[in-house]
């Protein structure tokens, strides 16, 4: 009999309703609402000062919202938990810049953030797994690493460390991953590979893409929330979004 009732809510992995914030007067985020289903992958787009990093704070529990709702997976209530808790909930996030450990192999990095979530001392004295290993190997083939599993991290070219810590959270398991303009500085060869790889991570997990590279949404081929002022323009392809006037007015007229 319920299952009419709030339908959105328990089958989505992310449910935004009505979420506004203000720092120092300024609305970041203003009635924002939208949904992520679970195994789908989203690209948001929008000016600077759209809300698209404060919407990613609040989701990662870096920023309270002032009013709205933000649930994970239906039930659990997101404005009520600290950062930690959140990721390790599952969700993951990637920022802007890379933050790789340089110094250590691409295997290293892998293993450090496999060990994450074990804590200081089980992770000084862990032994991998064959569980591990294998699924080390299969991270590294996802993000195209392989064959520089024994090279230096700071050796990888920049896209390579996009790929890298893309790969890092992974490890964690996350259930939805939120990305932070994974192409910005990358060669056209590798923002292709990347909008692969992440159709490819899609497939068993939730993505949420903040990207500013049209030619890389376009490329993604998915559902496109456009933001501005701190709440949804337009919603749907990305053809239709970019056609729509209040999008090329606001955004891509700039």
């Amino acid at each position: 009999m319920n299952q009419t009732i709030g339908q959105s809510k328990p089958t989505s992995i992310l449910y935004l309703d009505g979420v506004s914030v203000s720092f120092d007067g300024f609305k970041a985020l203003n009635g924002l609402s939208f949904v992520i289903e679970p195994g789908e992958l989203r690209a948001i787009i929008g000016p600077n000062g759209a809300g698209k990093t404060t919407m990613m704070d609040i989701i990662t529990g870096k920023t309270r919202p002032d009013e709205g709702q933000v649930f994970f997976k239906g039930e659990i209530d997101l404005t009520k938990k600290d950062e930690a808790e959140i990721a390790s909930l599952g969700i993951g996030r990637k920022f802007q810049k890379p933050t790789v450990f340089e110094s250590h192999t691409v295997w290293d990095n892998l293993e450090l953030a496999l060990n994450r979530n074990r804590g200081v001392f089980p992770t000084l004295f862990y032994r991998l797994t064959a569980e591990d290993m294998i699924r080390i190997e299969e991270i590294l083939t996802t993000i195209r690493l392989a064959t520089r599993r024994d090279d230096l991290a700071a050796n990888l070219s920049h896209g390579q460390k996009q790929w890298l810590e893309i790969g890092m959270l992974l490890a964690q398991e996350p259930e939805l991953l939120l990305v932070d303009e994974p192409v910005a500085g990358m060669t056209d060869a590798e923002t292709a590979e990347t909008a692969v790889l992440l159709k490819e991570i899609a497939k068993t997990r939730s993505v949420v893409v903040v990207e500013h590279d049209m030619g890389f949404i376009r490329e993604l081929g998915v559902k496109v929330t456009c933001l501005a002022e701190g709440t949804v323009l337009a919603e749907g392809s990305i053809d239709f979004v970019s056609s729509d006037p209040k999008v090329i007015e606001n955004y891509l007229g700039r």
